[in-house]
């Protein structure tokens, strides 16, 4: 059997080169302003107290590189600045203008040219908190010519602030146009005046736009409509998106007849989950906006009506912002569960489209079932029959079931064009349509049809975006994929049972291929703590606890013919546990083997779906072969090749039961993944095998993971005879859930 791997790649992109002479600690900020066709100035700065100058030179032709040089490295004292934004002076074409602002609170203004020379010439004041997002307009015409320019300031005194820079000099001042802003309101608010060479600014606040209600992180203007190749055919729409801490985004624009800047626009997520907006984004035409929030999401909205404002959120790609932990199958492998020290779950699978063509369905996000307050370190999807149902643990003592409700079972419908039938359905999943999440609680409740109908009061005196009351979950059965603002609180699970028993936080599950019993085991220092409690799936009566190791048992797997159970410890060793089933809640179950396997800590297991043959992989960077012999005695059957990191997954599939043929994919700390054939020949139940072994494909190194990889799994446990492609998919510390189409010749 051979396999190879199949991938698209739709671009790709390179490491070009690295900046010399770069900042001594994080850097906070980066803006650029381009100069001509050929040119362009760069300023980046850093919690160093340094802003760097950098000049851009573009290449000439398609193929070539850029070339950096640093101009200019201006000190800012002890405290730091952490937002920039460069413009090209109007009426001087060889002046710029930095804007610098940060932890002082005030916006420090800079005049050079294009060959560096930056001379500080004034300070805005007026914020009362730290400045945390600038920006500068393009020159605003006036008769055809650039006179003016505006800058945006946001700051964490939740105000924004509008700034106008007028040449004093220009035509249209002296035509009388500066005349009669003087009756304006910004005329009695002037501000410091810039000197640029022989042109002369007047800095004056045009408007105070108050109206969130918390930190605002990001302001932008619009991007300029440009009407042709030439600089000066663009238009500078009077119009700022702003991104804030409380959860909205806004768009001001000023009002036509007053000219008095309003708030025109506002959209946002009002559940408990989202902690607010970091930043914002225009689109390049200026009909859609893109924030990126506290919790690691993008959230798109765009203007679908025709001459007015309606913004309805789109859907975008999501995942997860921290270390993904561990991932699961569905039973039938409809969707893929994954878990992650963001502390959620959630549901990934195929959307497939009757009128679509392609042989590949696009995966979405569909389900977000649980919003946790812990990071959540593992999770096993019950195999069983029934409803939808996992348990996962977290750094807390318990492990939570979660069941489907009958939303997502709706849902998942439309996802895999197939009906779902009920009948088989436990009865709380047909009764149950959603789940809430309690204020000041980590248990999701239940949200039954019958309450579904009525509808919840939104406009109480209370409000709804307080620690006491949030926003009561609206579930619904989606016919599409969903955006953010559903998956984050409108697709919970609620929570059925908790598993109390572990003295310390949950790090290893599993669940037997029947779907009667799960095995939890919790981080330990000590062999009373490292005991493997078993569960009895439906009553969730701990029926067994299993003692072996003295160090937190890693990660545990049931044999295919669920009669044995294999768990690998940080101690160095596995242990082989034979299980047997009596009666509907009576297990028996006694200790096969224990053996020291290892040199480092064991890591991962894996066993063969054909036979009594398992997989170890250490941080040794070893993955050894073991059979279980007469069923009472585990011997090493063979050593893999060493490998160039610790081996942290495995996951063994089977692809020929007659020839006892698998394939067994490996994972490192690297990030790297490699499948290798596996082939068992002869022997007896009583003798060990012959196993052949033989590298089939290691994956490309943009196709893998750039940190450890956490746990590997495959689809189904074996091939089937008909199917030419299997999946395998992968999680790591790098946040991604990956999955791979594996072509088995």
């Amino acid at each position: 059997m051979n396999a190879r791997l199949r991938c698209i790649f739709y671009s790709q992109w390179t490491h070009i080169m690295q900046l010399p002479k770069s900042h001594k600690k994080g850097v906070t900020c980066i803006t650029g302003v381009i100069i001509s066709p050929t040119d362009a100035l760069v300023a980046s700065t850093s919690s160093d107290s340094t802003v760097n100058i950098w000049e851009v030179a573009f290449p000439s032709t398609s193929g070539g590189k850029c070339n950096f040089t640093l101009l200019e490295s201006i000190h800012v004292g002890l405290k730091p600045m952490v937002a920039l934004s460069l413009a090209e002076l109007p009426g001087d074409a060889g002046k710029i203008v930095l804007a610098m602002g940060g932890l002082d609170n005030k916006v420090h203004m800079y005049c050079g040219e294009r060959s560096g020379k930056f001379v500080r010439t004034c300070e805005l004041k007026g914020h009362t908190d730290w400045i945390r997002s600038l920006d500068f307009s393009l020159p605003i015409l006036t008769d055809g010519e650039p006179d003016s320019i505006f800058l945006v300031s946001s700051s964490q005194d939740k105000g924004i602030r509008i700034w106008k820079m007028t040449d004093r000099n220009s035509p249209a001042s002296t035509k009388g146009t500066y005349k009669k802003e003087e009756m304006s309101l910004s005329s009695y608010i002037e501000g410091p005046l810039l000197i640029a060479g022989s042109c002369c600014y007047q800095i004056s606040l045009e408007s105070l736009l108050i109206g969130h209600e918390d930190w605002v992180y990001s302001v932008v203007w619009q991007p300029p409509l440009v009407f042709s190749t030439l600089a000066t055919t663009y238009h500078q729409p009077l119009s700022i998106l702003s991104a804030s801490m409380d959860k909205t985004m806004m768009i001001w624009k000023p009002e036509k007849t007053t000219g008095i800047w309003m708030n025109v626009v506002s959209v946002g997520e009002l559940s408990h989950c989202a902690l607010g907006f970091y930043g914002g984004h225009w689109s390049p035409n200026g009909d859609s906006i893109l924030a990126h929030g506290y919790g690691g999401s993008f959230h798109l909205w765009r203007n679908v009506g025709g001459g007015f404002d309606d913004w309805q959120p789109q859907r975008i790609p999501s995942g997860h912002f921290a270390s993904v932990s561990d991932i699961s199958w569905a039973r039938c492998g409809e969707y893929i569960l994954s878990v992650s020290h963001d502390q959620t779950t959630r549901v990934f699978a195929p959307w497939k489209n009757e009128a679509s063509l392609q042989k590949l369905d696009p995966w979405h996000e569909i389900a977000r079932p649980q919003v946790h307050g812990h990071d959540i370190n593992c999770v096993a999807i019950i195999k069983g029959k029934g409803n939808h149902r996992f348990v996962c643990g977290a750094d807390e003592k318990v492990s939570r079931v979660f069941e489907a409700p009958l939303s997502f079972l709706k849902t998942l419908s439309h996802a895999s064009l197939c009906a779902i039938s009920f009948a088989e359905d436990d009865q709380l999943g047909t009764q149950v349509l959603g789940a809430n999440m309690s204020a000041l609680g980590l248990s999701q409740k239940p949200i039954y049809v019958q309450a579904a109908n009525g509808t919840p009061d939104r406009n109480s005196n209370d409000g709804f975006d307080t620690l006491e009351t949030i926003p009561d979950a609206v579930p619904v059965v989606l016919t599409e994929p969903p955006v953010e603002e559903q998956l984050a609180w409108h697709t919970l699970w609620p929570e059925t049972h908790k598993l109390y028993g572990h003295g310390n936080e949950l790090f290893s599950l599993c669940c037997d291929h029947e779907g009667k019993l799960v095995a939890s085991s919790c981080k330990a220092q000590s062999a009373p703590v490292a005991e493997i409690w078993l569960w009895q799936v439906g009553s969730w009566k701990a029926v067994g606890r299993l003692h072996s190791h003295s160090l937190t048992v890693t990660q545990m797997e049931f044999s295919h013919d669920n009669k044995m159970l294999l768990a690998v410890s940080r101690d160095r060793q596995f242990s082989v546990f034979s299980i047997d089933r009596r009666g509907s809640e009576e297990v028996s179950y006694h200790l096969l083997a224990r053996q020291e396997a290892h040199k480092r800590i064991i890591w991962t297991c894996s066993w063969n779906p054909f036979g009594q043959e398992f997989a170890t992989g250490s941080r040794d960077k070893t993955v050894k072969i073991w059979a279980v012999v007469a069923e009472s005695t585990v011997k090493h059957v063979t050593t893999l090749p060493q490998f160039g990191s610790s081996v942290t997954a495995l996951s063994w599939v089977g692809l020929d039961r007659l020839k006892n043929v698998g394939l067994l994919a490996v994972g490192m700390e690297n990030g790297l993944i490699e499948l290798w054939n596996l082939s068992a020949k002869g022997g007896e139940i009583t003798e060990i095998p012959e196993l052949t072994v033989s590298l089939a494909v290691r994956l490309d190194l943009l196709m893998c993971h750039v940190s450890s990889v956490n746990r590997l799994a495959w689809r189904d446990s074996e091939k089937s005879a008909d199917c030419r492609s299997m999946q395998l998919a992968s999680c790591g510390a790098d946040h991604c859930v990956r999955i791979f189409e594996v072509d088995v010749d």
